[in-house]
This record gives structure tokens, C-alpha cells and sequence, in this order.
């Protein structure tokens, strides 16, 4: 790190020297300027020109204040000393407390008691040097590594053995597990709550990888992937190294893995330090059936965020939780997790406006008379009176798009990146995979994740907007496969309520492109049967994507409009219709 990456990490002004003044840099203490020696530095609630005068002669590698009194600033430049000016000294002070590296983790009991566990086995870490400080999974594992597995059996104990790693972390050691660490005298951990391990190993990578970065944390029922994606994007333009766990696929927006752990220590230590993480948290998240309560407060205090975001509140991963309530339950001590960061919040979302933030910012589809907030007027996006973006500007213009892209506006600002920076990254923003996705233009064809209620109403919603008069709309809709009838009837009211005269319907179960964990059962299809049966809708069902692919582009006219939406059944959709159209 030299002085400007910490001037800028501040948001501070740097007169004087531009290098730390002490020969050999900054040592790693943050301290009193009376108790200060060469190479530490000093945070001062303010300074005149004697403490400048004391700072330069005992040598110290900075001074950092928000009040330079009586000629401080002229002393600076005169003794050419380094010192940064600040606005906000708790926030200096927080930064002192996330770089002042914590100690290394040598004592394997302190991994145990932090993962509420017990130990079998050995009961020090295996390899010879301790632990490196890297979490990872077992057939990616080195020594000296943590693995974190769900689950264990005797051949992985013996793997992670060979492998000489410092210990290996699960929550259900089946088939001789417990014998053969043993026998083989391995240090096993085993706890009852798998996703403490993940948040233990998440904030050590953090603390100890990435202590300078300033850290996002993203949750919500929808629109998560989208304001992640876009923050990365309006940032990496910026040109910041960045780095998510939301990538193109989605492929590792969970953290119930040590993934993002290990994207972390493996991108700090081939790129050097990173400037941001913007990290996807569920807002609701489960294992084999079973809800790991808290796990978005959890997530989000061990990425100790600068900035949060809440999206919405509504239902999805229904079997887990049962109503809206319990999914407000999961998400209302998120604020806290933030603590004294920025909590961005949909304003027009009931629940969400409720939440208790220390620091809030708000969002909206329409005027909002509040400093501390960004919104859309119908045409523009404004914040602080003033025009930022129109909507031609927009890459996406559907409202619950527009939602998300205030959001993540919301959240680059009060990271403090300017306003030209964030206009230029939302101009030049390329949507995720199967964000409205425009995959042909003749006839249109839409392709979009909504897998929940709220996603499928917006969805079907905004792509009406956009028909011509006396077309036709054709939604071809993949059942949710393996998640249960609840989720299924309430998706399946969602298409009911969005049904019109100018919607033809295509169900599909999509055996032919999902595995057995997105298996459509006969109770998930019947609940879709029933309820369209019931209300008079007519609709035509397949049992395989590619059918009902093609026969929706054989029926749409060139002026129609296709819509294809819905979870992991719907995935495949676009390299199908390659070989269709």
C-alpha cells in the first residue's frame, strides 16, 4: 500500500510529501501522535502546526485529521510531511481497525470454539507450518490449506491426510469418517452449523487478503444478481480491481462453500490487492431442506460491508420459509450486520422501508424529497434535483430493471465514486445471462430467470408494454422442478393474475435438460394443471424444453413477441433455439 491508495481509501485530501516521509514506509500501527514512533501513523481529531512539527520530528509515516488549525496545512507543505484530510474520522478510525492485520490463526482451538464444533482426531493442525491461511475444497486443496465439505466420508479423510492440509471442517462425517481421522490421528472438526464455518472463513480471508478493500454486500428476493453485476461493472470501468461472486452464470452466488473465500485469497495473491468485493448474499438459504437461520445477517457481517443493499422482500424458496413474515425474519437484522455502513433501501418496498439502518439510503420509482436518495421520475433518473441518466440512457428500461439499476447507483455513491463514473458504467452496462435477454428480433424473443412470483408478474408485465396492437404475447413457462407444490401453486396465481387476451401459454417440464435435482415431480405439474384448469386458461404442456421451443416459434407470427422464463428448466433455452430458428 503507499500513501495515495490510503489517501483514496479514506476519501482524503494529501498535501505535503506524496510518499510516506519515514525511510522504510508504514509499519502496520495506527497510534497516538505522543505515543508514535518511526513509521507508524497518527489519526487525530485535529492538528496544528506544533503536532505536524512533532509528527516530522519523530519520524512518523503520516498524520491523518479532518481539522488542520492555525497553519497545519502551510506547516505540511513547509516541512513537506505527509498528511491527509479527512471528513469523516470514524470512518479513519475503522479503517485503522480493518488494516491492523489480526493474528494469524495458529491454534486450532480457536477454529473450533469459532465454529461452535468438536474436534477428533489430532488435535493441532497437521502440517508441519500450521494453517495458510487459505480455505478451499478438498480436490483443490494443498497443504496447510482448510478444507470446509458438507459432508465427509473415510476415502476424503484419507484424501485430505495424503494431501498433508491443516484440518478439515463437516457437518455430517458419515462412513467411518470419525474412525479414520483416528486412526490416521487427522484433526476433524465437526459442527452442527456448517455455515459458521463459511462465515468464519469468509471474514478471516478478508481480514487477513483483502483488508484494505471496501467491501458490498447485496441480498433480497430479486434483483440481487442484476445490482451486484452492475456495481462490479460500474466500478471495474472505473477502473478499480474488483472482484464478485456473481459472474455471468450465477455459478457462485451462494456461500454455503468456501468458493468465495477461495476466489478471494486466490485473486489477491496472483492480482495484488483488491480495491472492492461485491459480494451476492441470499437472503434466504437452506441445505438438503433444512433453513440455516440468519445466514444473510451472518454473510453479511463477516464481509464487513462499507455499503449494503436490500432489494425486496417477497417469497421464493418456499419449504424453507412459509411466508412473507419469515422472509422478512431472515432479512431484517441485515441493517445491523452493516452496522455504521450505508444501507441502500427500496424505498417503495413496505417491508423493506421498516428496517431499522443506522446510515440509510433510499431508492424509488417515483420523487423522493430526501438528500440521502436517488429516484426515477419517469423519464430520468435524479439525485439531488438534478438529472443523471434518461431513460434512453438506460441499458434496460422494464421497471423492475430500473429498480435495479437505482440501486446499484445508490450503492457507488455512497461509495463516494463520482456521478460521471457511474453514468458512464450504467451507459455501457451489458446485461447477465437471462436478464431480458433479447435473443431474436423476428419474431422478438425475450429470455428472462423469473422463477418467483414478484419476477414472473414484472416480467410478463413489462414485455406487454412492449407488444404491438393485436399481436400476440407467447410465455413458454418451465415448472420449477424438485422445489416443492407451495412455490409452484404461488408461480403458477402469478401467471393467472398476469394473463390477458393476448397471451398464448406453453408449460414445460423440461425433461430433457435437467438433472434429477430439477426434476419436475407429478405434484408440481397437477398444482399448474389444476389452477389454469380451474380459471379457464387454456395452455399447452410438453415434457421437454426443446418441443415446446419449437412448436412457440413455429405459432409466433413475425410481429408476436416470445417470452421465455423460469428457473434451471429454462436455462438451456438459448442454445436450443440455435438450432431451431
Amino acid at each position: 500500500m503507499d500513501i495515495q491508495d490510503l489517501a483514496d481509501s479514506l476519501n482524503g485530501k494529501l498535501i505535503g510529501n506524496d510518499d510516506f516521509f519515514s525511510i522504510d514506509g508504514f509499519t502496520g500501527k495506527f497510534t497516538f501522535l505522543h505515543d508514535a514512533h518511526t513509521g507508524d501513523i497518527v489519526i487525530r481529531e485535529w492538528v496544528d502546526p506544533v503536532g505536524v512539527e512533532m509528527a516530522f520530528n519523530q519520524n512518523i509515516a503520516c498524520l491523518i485529521t479532518p481539522e488542520p488549525r492555525d497553519g497545519a496545512i502551510e506547516t505540511a507543505n513547509r516541512l513537506n510531511f505527509p498528511m491527509i484530510i479527512i471528513d469523516d474520522i470514524d470512518a479513519a478510525s475503522d479503517f485503522a481497525l480493518r488494516l491492523s492485520k489480526p493474528e494469524k490463526l495458529e491454534n486450532i482451538c480457536d477454529l473450533v470454539s469459532a465454529v461452535e464444533g468438536r474436534i477428533v482426531g489430532n488435535d493441532e493442525f497437521f502440517s508441519i507450518d500450521g494453517f495458510t491461511g487459505r480455505f478451499t475444497f478438498l480436490n483443490d486443496a494443498h497443504t496447510g490449506d482448510i478444507v470446509i465439505r458438507h459432508w465427509i466420508n473415510a476415502t476424503g479423510i484419507e484424501m485430505a491426510f495424503n494431501k498433508n492440509i491443516a484440518c478439515l471442517i463437516t457437518q455430517n462425517p458419515k462412513d467411518g469418517a470419525i474412525e479414520a481421522a483416528k486412526r490416521l490421528n487427522f484433526p476433524l472438526i465437526i459442527t452442527d452449523r456448517i455455515e459458521l464455518a463459511n462465515a468464519f472463513a469468509l471474514s478471516h480471508t478478508i481480514q487477513n487478503e483483502s483488508p484494505l478493500s471496501k467491501n458490498v454486500v447485496i441480498t433480497g428476493t430479486n434483483g440481487k444478481s442484476t445490482t451486484s453485476h452492475l456495481i462490479y461493472h460500474i466500478l471495474n470501468n472505473a477502473g478499480f480491481h474488483v472482484l464478485t461472486n456473481t459472474d455471468s452464470e450465477s455459478e457462485f452466488n451462494t456461500l454455503i462453500d468456501p468458493m468465495v473465500s477461495k476466489l478471494i485469497s486466490d485473486e489477491v495473491r496472483k492480482n495484488s490487492h483488491i480495491d472492492y468485493l461485491v459480494i451476492e448474499v441470499s437472503e434466504v438459504q437452506g441445505w438438503l431442506g433444512k433453513l440455516m437461520e440468519n445466514h444473510a445477517a451472518l454473510m453479511s457481517r463477516a464481509v464487513n460491508p462499507t455499503v449494503g443493499v436490500i432489494t425486496n422482500i417477497a417469497m421464493d424458496h418456499i419449504g424453507l420459509v412459509n411466508s412473507i413474515d419469515d422472509v422478512y425474519n431472515e432479512i431484517k437484522a441485515v441493517p445491523e450486520a452493516i452496522g455504521k455502513g450505508v444501507t441502500v433501501l427500496n424505498y417503495d418496498d413496505e417491508r423493506v422501508r421498516s428496517l431499522d439502518a443506522a446510515n440509510p439510503f433510499f431508492t424509488s420509482m417515483s420523487k423522493l424529497d430526501k438528500d440521502n436518495a436517488v429516484y426515477f421520475d419517469g423519464d430520468a433518473i435524479i439525485y439531488k434535483d438534478e438529472p443523471i441518466l434518461t431513460i434512453d440512457e438506460l441499458p434496460f428500461t422494464g421497471n423492475h430493471f430500473i429498480q435495479n439499476i437505482l440501486s446499484a447507483i445508490g450503492a457507488c455513491i455512497s461509495l463516494r465514486i463520482s456521478i460521471d463514473k457511474i453514468v458512464e458504467g450504467v451507459k455501457t452496462y451489458k446485461a447477465l445471462n437471462r436478464r431480458f435477454a433479447k435473443l431474436n428480433d423476428k419474431p422478438l424473443i425475450y429470455d428472462d430467470f423469473a422463477h418467483n412470483p414478484d419476477g414472473i408478474r414484472a416480467t410478463i408485465s413489462e414485455t406487454l408494454k412492449l407488444l404491438p396492437e393485436n399481436r400476440k404475447l407467447h410465455v413458454a413457462c418451465a415448472i420449477r422442478g424438485s422445489r416443492g407444490v407451495e412455490i409452484n401453486q404461488l408461480n403458477v396465481d402469478a401467471l393467472v393474475e398476469s394473463m390477458n387476451d393476448d397471451i398464448e401459454l406453453y408449460l414445460s417440464s423440461s425433461n430433457d435438460v435437467v438433472n434429477d435435482l430439477n426434476f419436475v415431480e407429478d405434484d408440481e405439474r397437477e398444482v399448474f394443471f389444476n389452477t389454469l384448469d380451474e380459471n379457464n386458461i387454456k395452455y399447452t404442456h410438453f415434457d421437454n424444453l426443446k418441443d415446446c421451443l419449437t412448436e412457440v416459434y413455429k405459432k409466433a407470427d413475425e410481429e408476436d413477441i416470445i417470452l421465455l422464463i423460469g428457473a434451471q428448466g429454462m436455462d438451456p433455452a438459448e442454445s436450443l433455439l440455435s438450432d431451431i430458428i
